[in-house]
C-alpha cells in the first residue's frame, strides 16, 4: 500500500514542484493566470504562437480592461497586426470572460535588445557533420580501452567521437 496515496510511491509531480514559483514569476509580470504563459501555444494555436509570445498584462486605471503585450520578430510585425482581434479573441476564451481589450505589438523584449532578437520559428536542423577522421575514431576508441563495462565504453567512446569532431571544442 503506498505510503503518501496514490501511486506515486512519495514522488511528486513536477508541475507541482514549480507551480509557485511559476504563478510567483508571472503575476509579477501581470498575468493573473499563468496558464496563459505556460498553454500559450494551445490557447492562440500554432499559427499565431509560432509568430509572438506573450510579454505584459498591463491594466488602465480603473482595472477595466487589460492590454496583452506580444513580442514578435520585426518581419512577423505586419502579419501580427492583421491578426490582433483573432488573438485577443483566442486569449479572452481561454480567460473565460472580455479581459484583454487591447493587444499591444513590440518588437523588442523589455530587458534589452539581446533578449529580444528571438527567432519564433522552429529550430532548423543543423546540417550533418562531416564523418570523423580516421585519427579522431582511433583516438575515441583509445578511450574505451580502460572500461570493463561494454554498456559504459560504448558511451565514452561516443562522447570521445563527439567532443573531439567538434570543432569549437579544439
Amino acid at each position: 500500500m503506498p505510503r503518501h496515496g496514490g501511486t506515486t510511491k512519495g514522488f511528486k509531480r513536477t508541475s507541482t514542484l514549480i507551480e509557485q514559483r511559476v504563478r510567483s514569476a508571472s503575476s509579477s509580470r501581470g498575468f493573473a493566470e499563468s496558464r496563459l504563459l505556460t498553454h500559450w501555444h494551445d490557447i492562440v494555436g500554432a499559427d499565431l504562437a509560432a509568430l509572438a509570445r506573450p510579454v505584459d498584462v498591463s491594466y488602465g486605471r480603473g482595472g477595466m480592461g487589460a492590454t496583452l503585450t506580444v513580442l514578435t520578430t520585426g518581419p512577423q510585425a505586419p502579419f501580427l497586426e492583421m491578426q490582433k482581434e483573432a488573438l485577443r479573441t483566442r486569449v479572452n476564451a481561454a480567460y473565460g470572460y472580455n479581459a484583454i481589450k487591447r493587444v499591444r505589438i513590440t518588437q523588442t523584449a523589455p530587458v534589452g535588445f539581446e533578449s529580444g532578437a528571438v527567432d519564433f520559428a522552429r529550430a532548423r536542423p543543423a546540417a550533418a557533420a562531416p564523418p570523423p577522421s580516421p585519427e579522431t575514431r582511433a583516438k575515441a576508441s583509445a578511450a574505451r580501452s580502460s572500461v570493463a563495462d561494454s554498456g559504459l565504453a560504448d558511451a565514452l567512446e561516443r562522447l570521445a567521437l563527439n567532443v573531439l569532431s567538434n570543432p569549437k571544442a579544439r
